[in-house]
């Protein structure tokens, strides 16, 4: 998989990429791991939704802070990539920054706040309101890739189950949940079918989420660093929420709700308490997507206001 040396490319080059910064290779990662990472994403690829183990490397982030995202991205990007980092929906985190401000160090690619104009996208529980395109790959921070975990601790057992499409016990945890609380109360991780046959766990991405991942355009590659797996959504994977006839399933409600910057009532609301006075007050999760509104006079409520509990 590496790539062609361009014509007029500096006489440095190695593997057809270009030397990196501050004494590492590009993109940080040596060339053996590189490899080995993309073979495990062409297998996990190739089965939507199963879980594939690779060769987790030390990164110089805490093992729980993105080092599953960040290695795919190291080993996925090129020279003409285009870069951008979010979490939780927000570019300008502290985790979004850190790790941007890494990546375009190693490899000195282009960055951006504009989804689209991002050919890659590392992201932390959000996917963005805006529509992917075909020619992006959309990598997730995973912190527990078992969507099994829930109802069996044993990860032999979990690799039987799944081998077996045997999850009779999650449907069972489900029918517990609605019998106890009247419907299903899991909120981000809700557990989807990839191709009706792999149960995956989608990260923690709250439901509204889930629904944008069916059939979705762009690839959607997942890792967990500490866990050792990737596992991937090729574009337009059938992905379907588990839920029973009589209980659909369905997304968090912003019925009546603003967003308070730019007036927008179509995207994923962040709610905010003011501790003086108990009132809440909503804004888009998706900061980019926001500024975006705002900049094209998209806002048409005043600031929403509702009265504390």
């Amino acid at each position: 998989m590496s790539r062609p040396a361009r014509a007029g490319a500096p006489a440095d080059w190695r593997d057809g990429l270009p030397p990196g910064r501050d004494g590492y290779s590009f993109a940080f990662l040596d060339a053996g791991a590189k490899r080995e990472i993309r073979r495990r994403i062409l297998k996990a690829v190739a089965i939507p939704g199963c879980q594939v183990p690779f060769g987790s490397r030390e990164m110089p982030i805490a093992r729980g802070w993105g080092t599953g995202g960040l290695q795919l991205t190291l080993a996925l990007i090129g020279p003409e990539d285009v870069l951008k980092v979010i979490d939780q929906g927000a570019d300008d985190s502290v985790n979004a920054v850190s790790i941007r401000r890494f990546v375009q160090r190693v490899t000195g690619v282009r960055t951006t706040t504009d989804t689209p104009a991002a050919t890659l996208i590392q992201t932390r529980h959000r996917i963005p309101e805006e529509p992917l395109r075909p020619h992006q790959i959309l990598v997730f921070q995973v912190p527990i890739p078992e969507p099994l975990r829930l109802v069996e601790p044993s990860e032999k057992e979990t690799r039987r189950m799944h081998a077996e499409a045997d999850y009779s016990r999650m449907w069972l945890y489900l029918y517990e949940d609605i019998v106890t609380y009247g419907e299903i109360t899991i909120g981000a991780r809700y557990p989807v079918l990839v191709n009706r046959r792999h149960l995956m766990d989608p990260s923690p991405i709250p439901r509204w989420d889930v629904e944008r991942l069916d059939r979705n355009p762009a690839l959607m590659l997942f890792c967990a660093g500490r866990e050792k797996r990737i596992y991937a959504l090729p574009p337009h994977t059938l992905v379907e929420p588990l839920q029973f006839e009589d209980v659909p399933f369905r997304v968090e409600s912003f019925a009546g709700r603003r967003c308070r910057r730019c007036g927008s009532a179509r995207s994923f609301l962040d709610e905010a308490i003011d501790e003086a006075t108990g009132r809440r007050s909503y804004a888009c999760s998706d900061a980019a997507f926001c500024e975006k509104v705002r900049k094209a006079g998209g806002r048409t409520a005043p600031e929403p206001e509702e009265g504390g509990p």
